[in-house]
């Protein structure tokens, strides 16, 4: 049965393989395993207020701080997941038995960049309100995410691909670059309803792609067509358009409102 110290040297091996450049993360993997089958042989609860008891809840918490910056930097999404599921706990039922984390906004914020690159904007703001209103003010981890919802709600695609060069931290960038493809999936829906034709260089400016190639390549995946005169074109927007306005006739809709207005004003 492993003891607390066995699982502070494991702690301390992980510690220092983590902190290595490069990182070896097939390593952290394995030793993170380790720790981790060690750690369910201690209670790491906080049944009583001992020095033994907060050590095992501060070496629990830092080891889970680790696994999540590592499943981002093994892109393991899932395991992100679950290492801050468990990391709530720590951060918010267990704050009366320990000091606060030097990583705990850092994480936090990186949780709501996550969410917001998954399009859970229900989860986002559920986890926003664990938040005092201090540090959703002032702390940069979370007033990241937090603007950067604020410019999807507000259609600000280009300020999102701007704030791409202005993370927080580096394990941001992969949820960062998860955004933008999901932004950029969404400007070239509307392009395609939009437009009869595009060129190139009009579609690589509203996509914020950096070269001609970049543009082709993204077209291919979209199965875009390009013609001769080096502009993609949408056939489907004529069929599109012709079905919205049968859909949805204005001036029937424009009589509709102003007779809810009329009733509106006798209801005042």
């Amino acid at each position: 049965m492993a003891s607390l110290k066995d699982v502070a040297t494991l702690y301390q091996s992980l510690k220092t393989e983590w902190t290595k450049k490069p990182r070896k993360l097939e390593k952290c993997g394995e030793l993170l395993n380790k720790i981790k089958i060690a750690l369910t042989q201690l209670s790491f609860l906080p049944s009583n207020n001992t020095a033994a008891n907060q050590k095992e809840l501060i070496l629990a918490r830092d080891v889970l701080e680790i696994g999540a910056q590592w499943a981002v930097a093994t892109k393991d999404m899932k395991a992100f997941e679950r290492y801050m599921s468990q990391l709530k706990c720590y951060y918010f039922d267990y704050k009366d038995h320990l000091p606060e984390s030097a990583f705990m906004y850092q994480l936090l914020g990186l949780n709501l960049l996550f969410l917001l690159s998954q399009n859970r904007v229900a989860e986002f703001h559920t986890e926003l309100e664990r938040l005092s209103v201090d540090v959703i003010r002032v702390d940069p981890y979370v007033r990241h995410p937090l603007a950067l919802e604020q410019y999807l709600m507000e259609g600000s695609y280009n300020k999102i691909f701007l704030a791409k060069d202005n993370v927080p931290a580096e394990s941001y960038t992969l949820f960062m670059d998860t955004l933008l493809d999901t932004v950029r999936g969404e400007i070239a829906a509307c392009i395609e309803k939009a437009y009869f034709c595009i060129s190139c260089n009009e579609a690589a400016r509203r996509l914020n792609l950096p070269s001609q190639q970049a543009v082709l390549d993204y077209g291919k995946k979209r199965n875009w067509v390009l013609g001769a005169d080096n502009c993609y074109h949408f056939s489907a927007s004529v069929d599109t358009n012709a079905s919205a306005s049968e859909a949805f006739p204005s001036s029937e809709l424009a009589e509709q409102t102003i007779e809810y207005a009329r009733h509106l004003e006798m209801i005042v």
